[in-house]
């Protein structure tokens, strides 16, 4: 091949790589993430104890990943993962040092693309709340607010919400959007099987609409946990519920990195941390002809 017609084909060698940079995933026209505390898979999948969570598991548009990891240990570490692709140096539950952080992060990456994020959590006591604590609200569950304000990777304090700003029309969620429940209703506190009879009961009184809207609208509901309780094996249930989902069981191996990776190619955007590494999540989708 002479070099005139290698140049030909080299625009569209670029086009071909570009594309390929992005996994065939589906876009919806909303996703709602929920993170839940402190279990293990075999815990509550299967389990008398979490009725509304397992009537998920057995509808036709849940897809269930039976080989889903969490990062680390304890929790704060998880949240930071799942948000950022990195724990960003944090190995504890306490306050960081030094923040607001300046790494990449999902929600900055979706805002400076021309999407839309919020973050939801039960109890802040006021939009851009930023202390430790509020009763049962607790910081160390809320990622985004690491980021808050930042000059660079920031996300504006107007996107830390309490949950009662959740949109009761679901029309206007943002593209993606983090639900955190309090520390009362998302398995952290009291005895078993209470506390995971407890939350399962509020994801069903407070996010059932959402999720029943999602299988109808294009949306994308996504459960998952920040870590097991406490093992080494770190075996956590994740589920992906909504109208392009293909339901079934899926065995590959996937972790926090993997669920962001498949959020970023959702949007194209640039991967976060150790998300570039990840593999995205590609065999649960329905296909369009």
């Amino acid at each position: 091949m002479t070099n005139n017609k290698l140049f030909k084909f080299i625009p569209i060698i670029i086009f071909i790589a570009a594309a390929s940079m992005f996994a065939q995933v589906p876009r919806p026209k909303h996703v709602v993430v929920i993170i839940l505390e402190n279990h293990a898979f075999n815990q509550i999948i299967g389990s008398k104890n979490a009725p509304y969570i397992n009537s998920l598991v057995s509808g036709s548009s849940c897809a269930t990943f039976t080989q889903s990891y969490a990062v680390t240990h304890p929790s704060q570490p998880n949240y930071l993962a799942l948000f950022s692709g990195s724990v960003n140096g944090i190995p504890d539950d306490e306050l960081p040092k030094l923040f607001p952080f300046k790494t990449p992060n999902l929600g900055a990456e979706l805002l400076k693309h021309g999407y839309t994020f919020a973050g939801y959590c039960e109890d802040l006591p006021e939009t851009g709340y930023n202390g430790k604590f509020a009763g049962p609200y607790a910081r160390k569950h809320n990622p985004w607010v690491n980021w808050q304000d930042a000059k660079k990777n920031g996300i504006p304090k107007k996107f830390n919400l309490p949950f009662t700003s959740f949109p009761k029309n679901y029309n206007k969620l943002p593209d993606v959007s983090f639900v955190i429940p309090n520390q009362l209703n998302d398995m952290h506190d009291g005895k078993e099987p209470e506390r995971i009879t407890t939350a399962d009961t509020w994801i069903k009184n407070n996010l059932d609409k959402y999720i029943r809207w999602a299988k109808k609208h294009n949306s994308l509901f996504i459960l998952t946990f920040d870590e097991d309780n406490n093992t080494s094996t770190n075996l956590i249930p994740t589920l992906f519920v909504g109208q392009m989902v293909k339901g079934g069981k899926y065995n590959e191996w996937i972790n926090h990195y993997s669920v962001l990776r498949t959020l970023e190619d959702m949007y194209k955007l640039p991967y976060a941390g150790e998300s570039a590494s990840a593999k995205t999540i590609k065999d649960c989708w329905i296909s369009k002809r």
